[in-house]
């Protein structure tokens, strides 16, 4: 399911990117823990699957990017 706010071109860019990253870190033994922190993402609660762990880092990866000034 695409959220509403994102692009759905990007929305299926950024699960293709998560579920791949997802599955070398499965194939290497890891956790969906693990593939959180490889995208720098923190959370209270974790995720307990491998969906959420998808889920998370596509709407990361969707995420508006922050305006530095200069």
């Amino acid at each position: 399911m695409t959220p509403k706010h994102i692009n759905p071109q990007q929305w299926q860019h950024a699960i293709g990117i998560a579920r791949q990253t997802c599955a070398r870190i499965f194939r290497d033994g890891g956790a969906p823990v693990d593939a959180l922190e490889a995208f720098g993402i923190v959370t209270n609660d974790g995720a307990s699957d491998w969906q959420q762990a998808v889920d998370a880092i596509a709407q990361s990866l969707c995420a508006m990017p922050l305006k530095r000034a200069a």
